[in-house]
């Protein structure tokens, strides 16, 4: 790791439910790679009593505040990496951003805000490239692993036919622990908070545009026309009932579209696919009609979501504001024990222009939305400060693109493997 700044990984907002996690995670796999991290945080004292719930002690604490431009400036220049767990990013992330530019920190956070990652492209891909920053958002659960497995689907196509892809079709399966469910197994406070975030957003129609995230007019266009958002349920794989991804249908497409647009690093973007993605709900035949239901009614929530953010401003901000209210707030999730116990699969079967498929598979362990994404954030923030680990560009760039397809293997310790057949 490098000896140019104090730390290589600095958590920021470490006394979150996942920030915690993320904590923990550093605080056994950091040593395994010689890394130096910290944690940082408003109230030093609420930050140490929140790890030691946990069973975390921080090699150090620094006290940063977002009303507090000096304090956000020590933390971005003391590391390599800053790790953003401080949400909703719409009202919250970009004084962050704006100092690891400045700064000269490599940055990466876990919203799922689209517009307001298309905000922080507009402002920050030019500087940030100017500044040999990676600016990483959406580099969770969403979008990481169906990014990095499409990536390695046209990597694969690439290599062997020297083709591009024409369509990739994502299956994601998840077998909870025993028991009953809880509704913080499926919601967090923060992802809550987005949800009405979002609906409040003023580019809040920019949140179902696949092509979001897209620069150029042109191929925008084109993404939309091949690869427009359905929320409707169809059948997968194997007879299964696919229901739109949860929590939003609308999250995973506007990044891998982003990353096929960008390209690798010494050359250029693919060009437009075709990407569908669910949720298998699996069951004996006898329940067919049942899971056909319950898809129905999950895209009928996900398609009234999408249709609140095309209302009236004045309409939007009732519905946000009642929604901030309802939803639960910052510090809701699971406890301990239903951290683990967790398997979850993603299928991505890909064809290229030419016909030949490739099959990417995702096996992973723990909870997907808290326990899984924060053992990849913490692991993407150790292969953003290994220096030479990680393609070398810079800029707004997608969790595939910042951190390569030869990254696949890295998140092994992370209890997510990547394997590709074809």
């Amino acid at each position: 790791m490098s000896t140019e700044r104090p730390f290589d990984v600095v958590v920021f907002g470490a006394s979150g439910v996942t920030g915690r996690q993320v904590a923990s995670y550093l605080a056994e796999r950091a040593a395994e790679v010689g890394a130096r991290w910290a944690v940082a945080g408003r109230d030093r004292a609420k930050v140490e009593r929140a790890l030691a719930e946990v069973g975390v002690s921080a090699p150090e604490v620094l006290v940063a505040d977002l009303a507090d431009a000096e304090s956000l400036a020590a933390m971005a220049s003391s590391a390599r990496v800053v790790l953003n767990l401080v949400g909703p990013y719409t009202r919250l992330g970009r004084p962050v951003i704006e100092a690891c530019v400045a700064g000269g920190a490599h940055y990466v956070d876990l919203t799922g805000e689209i517009p307001f990652v298309r905000r922080m492209i507009e402002a920050f891909h030019g500087p940030a490239r100017e500044a040999g920053v990676k600016v990483v958002q959406v580099c969770g659960f969403e979008a990481l692993p169906p990014d990095l497995a499409v990536a390695l689907a046209a990597e694969t196509a690439r290599s062997r036919w020297n083709e591009p892809l024409a369509e990739a079709d994502l299956t994601l399966t998840v077998q909870p622990p025993p028991g009953l469910p809880r509704a913080s197994d499926v919601i967090s406070g923060g992802t809550a908070q987005t949800i009405a975030e979002v609906t409040l957003d003023d580019d809040s129609r920019s949140v179902t545009d696949p092509a979001a995230l897209v620069d150029d007019p042109a191929r925008a266009e084109e993404v939309r026309r091949r690869s427009p958002l359905v929320f409707a349920p169809r059948r997968g794989p194997g007879g299964a009932v696919l229901a739109p991804m949860a929590p939003a249908a609308f999250i995973n497409p506007a990044v891998i579209q982003r990353s096929a647009a960008l390209g690798t690093a010494d050359g250029d973007g693919d060009p437009p696919f075709v990407y569908r993605e669910g949720i298998a709900l699996g069951g004996a035949p006898a329940t067919a009609p049942l899971r056909w239901a319950a898809a129905g009614a999950l895209a009928g929530m996900q398609a009234a979501a999408a249709g609140i953010t095309r209302a009236q401003p004045a309409v939007r901000r009732r519905i946000g504001g009642m929604l901030e209210k309802a939803l639960p707030g910052s510090g809701f999730g699971p406890s301990g024990e239903r951290m683990e116990g967790w398997r979850w699969r993603m299928a991505l079967e890909a064809r290229t222009a030419g016909g030949h498929a490739v099959s990417v598979s995702v096996d992973a362990d723990g909870h997907p939305g808290y326990l899984a994404t924060a053992r990849m954030l913490g692991e993407a923030g150790l292969l953003l400060a290994e220096a030479g680990t990680t393609p070398q560009r810079a800029g707004c760039l997608t969790p595939a693109t910042a951190l390569g397809t030869a990254s696949a293997p890295r998140f092994e310790p992370a209890r997510v493997r990547f394997a590709v057949a074809a």
